[in-house]
């Protein structure tokens, strides 16, 4: 068996009801013999990121351990998207469940189909700040920094609206 490793799973929903989707999902992942969650993020109610008109979403972030490699994690995730519904018709659009690996331990790996540590993360404040809720002294493996100087880097630019939603997993 392989040796268990810690995953950050970026979650987000903004179709249907958000929070169920939510927790579903990490009832899903909690049910596999592959995958433990370990702690959830508080929940936040953030702004959608590009250009598409959509309802807000409910964002956190999952802390797991796997037995998986991160190739079998995302294919995982991606059924347990699919599982909730998650339809991919427009880049950045709306969707039920959106699951992304974050990290996987300090692994960086960048294919066709996998880019781990996630790209983006420093973009993003609805990321960012349920990362931070978890591990804000992490060091990004890439950009040698760590979350809360990366959130703090990016409030200074970015005013998105980030909220707590009240609501707890």
């Amino acid at each position: 068996m392989n040796r268990e490793k810690t995953a950050y799973i970026g979650v987000g929903s903004n179709l249907g009801n958000k929070y169920e989707n939510i927790r579903q999902a990490r009832n899903l992942l909690h049910k596999s013999s592959a995958v433990s969650v370990l702690e959830v993020s508080d929940l936040y109610t953030t702004e959608p990121f590009g250009n598409v008109p959509q309802e807000d979403f409910l964002n956190c972030v999952f802390k797991i351990e796997t037995s998986l490699n991160p190739e079998e994690l995302l294919a995982f995730l991606n059924n347990v998207e699919s599982a909730l519904k998650r339809e991919r018709t427009i880049h950045w659009g709306p969707r039920t469940l959106d699951l992304d690996i974050l990290f996987y331990d300090d692994l960086v790996i960048k294919t066709k189909k996998l880019t781990i540590p996630h790209p983006g993360i420093e973009k993003r404040l609805f990321v960012l700040i349920p990362l931070n809720d978890l591990i804000p002294d992490y060091i990004h493996p890439v950009l040698n920094k760590t979350c809360k100087t990366l959130e703090e880097e990016l409030r200074s630019i970015d005013n998105s609206a980030v909220n707590p939603s009240g609501l707890f997993l």
